[in-house]
């Protein structure tokens, strides 16, 4: 326990200020949950009207610094895209992506099956330094 009474009084705002970051918290977390679970069910005229005030709660966690700025745009911009339908197109974006990936990695190894393993060059060795010997200050 801290001995100086700055310290003890920080120790009692520091536990005020984490019961009121909780509750906060619990409370986005709750909305956040309640929007998805909406998107899930398909109720997109529901989850469009619960939006705006998940919207604003993730605002008011970057504000009072319980959430980053870009943790908060990141989720809106993916809650967005699923209300807006996007959410499939880009799923079907990806699985094309990742389907023309695999396609090039298998041409890649066959490339790589055909070609015979390439000598590494030798390594130079760095050339000696001459040295010149000291002449003599004394007479």
């Amino acid at each position: 326990m801290p001995i100086i009474k700055s310290a003890v009084k920080r120790v009692r705002r520091t536990k005020r200020q984490t019961l009121k970051n909780r509750i906060f918290k619990d409370r986005l977390a709750e909305e956040i949950k309640k929007f998805e679970k909406l998107l899930e069910e398909k109720e997109h005229d529901a989850a469009k009207e619960l939006y705006p005030r998940v919207q604003k709660l993730m605002d008011l966690a970057v504000k009072k610094n319980i959430w980053h700025a870009k943790k908060a745009g990141h989720k809106k911009s993916r809650f967005s895209k699923m209300i807006s339908g996007a959410a499939g197109m880009v799923k079907k974006a990806a699985t094309a992506t990742a389907e023309k990936a695999g396609e090039l990695e298998k041409k890649y190894e066959e490339k790589e099956e055909k070609k015979p393993a390439a000598k590494k060059p030798a390594a130079k060795k760095a050339a000696a330094k001459k040295t010149t010997p000291k002449k003599s200050t004394k007479k």
